[in-house]
Order: structure tokens, then sequence, then C-alpha cells
């Protein structure tokens, strides 16, 4: 089944966008430099930080095929940090995270939050990658293993989804950055699992952004076998393969 977006809520007319929405970061500019930018807010619904996670934990997952990545950090799920700066040497990639502006109220609970970026020119995604995250005073690594084949062809809007632990999944779509998907339920499926979310509700804005999700599998998975994701409601319906 081909995914298919479903965009009548973005015929409706804009209105401001949510409080909680964060604003990217420009990328200094370098061949080998390059940020996406910062998808709307991590939905909470269907996450949960582990009791051993902490503010200075690093995680990451490959999107789109290999072209992208993200950068999984716990803290308040309304205020996702932004790509300030992604930088190559050879395999080894530098990413500097930010906080969005200052006066921005933040939610008070401790969530996952997933900030994509694209892999800069140059790095070869088939091959072992190493991430060195700075988020303020926070400085750690994080590894995104090979990939069996490199992506082929322009990067699309298509969702995409990658593995950042045994049961922690990042799903990047594609929408209207005021209406994020929730997610309603995961259950199991002999593919991978079935995501349900919420139907829209309300005035959507006319922009078009990436949305990242995190989604906790609620039950034991094998690595070793082919994982999908079966998306249905909110304006998302499809297969998505889950990258390792």
């Amino acid at each position: 089944m081909r995914f298919r977006p479903l965009r009548s809520a973005f015929a409706l007319a804009a209105v401001a966008l949510l409080a909680a929405g964060c604003s990217s970061g420009p990328a200094s500019p370098s061949p080998t430099s390059t940020a996406e930018p910062s998808a709307a807010p991590t939905d909470g619904a269907g996450s949960a930080a582990p009791e051993d996670r902490d503010a200075g934990d690093v995680e990451a997952a490959w999107l789109a095929g290999g072209r992208q990545f993200a950068v999984v950090t716990w803290g308040s799920s309304g205020c996702v940090p932004h790509a300030e700066d992604v930088r190559a040497e050879g395999q080894t990639v530098h990413v500097v995270l930010a906080d969005a502006a200052t006066d921005q109220v933040c939610t008070a609970d401790f969530a996952p939050r997933a900030t994509p970026a694209a892999l800069p020119e140059g790095v070869d995604p088939t091959q072992d990658v190493e991430l060195r995250v700075t988020y303020g005073d926070v400085a750690d690594d994080a590894d995104l293993e090979a990939l069996a084949e490199a992506p082929s062809g322009p990067a699309g809007h298509e969702p995409s989804a990658g593995r950042f632990d045994d049961r922690g999944i990042v799903l990047l779509t594609w929408g209207s950055s005021s209406c994020t998907p929730v997610v309603e339920s995961i259950e199991q499926t002999d593919a991978g699992a079935a995501v349900v979310f919420a139907e829209i509700d309300g005035v959507c804005t006319m922009d078009y952004a990436p949305r990242t999700t995190i989604l906790t599998i609620p039950f034991e998975t094998d690595d070793d076998r082919p994982f999908a994701l079966a998306l249905r409601g909110g304006g998302l319906e499809g297969q998505v393969p889950v990258l390792p």
C-alpha cells in the first residue's frame, strides 16, 4: 500500500502557530555543513522516558533512507531543540543543538524529543557514522550503524522511520506544523506495528513542515527481522519500513 497524504486539513484558513512550536536556526555555510529545519514539536503520546534516562543522554536514528538522521534527546516535549550546525569530518558528524527563544514556555514533562537533520555531503550511510553532539553543557556521542544500501534519487516528502533503541522509533512525517500527529494506539502485527493517530480536530496552519513523532513499541521485537509501521488516521495512511 502506497502512502497517500490526506491534505484536506491544509485547505483551511491559516491561524497563528501553536505557542509550543519551535523555530529553527540557520546552519553555518560550508560545503560539508547542513541542517534541516527543526521538526514540529514531538508529540508525547505513545512515548515514555525510561527511568534510567537523563537530560544528558543522546541517541540517533536514520531517516529518509539514509539521507537524514534524527538526534534524540530527553527533556520537555514542548521545547524540541533545533540543529544549529551540522558538520562532517570523514564519517564523524558534529551536531550542535540549540534551544528556541528563551521566552518560550516549555511543558513540565520529561520525554524523548527528536531533532532531524540532513546527512552532510560526503558521509557514506553504508558505513558506520559517529555523531558527536553538543547541546548546551551536554556533549555526548551516538552511533548510526551502516545501512545495507545507500539512498537513490532525490529526497521526497514520504514518511520515514528509524530505530534509536530496542523499542524506540522516530517517525518523520510532513504536514501542518500546528497539527502534529497524536498517537492513539500501537498494536503488534505480523509485519511490525499498526499505529493509529487521532483525527485532526480544528484549524491547521497552511505550512508544510517536517514533524517528528517518538513511538515507543509496547512489545518485544526481533532486530533480525524487517519491521514496518502501518499508519492510519490523522491524515496518515500507508506502510513505512523502519530503518535499523
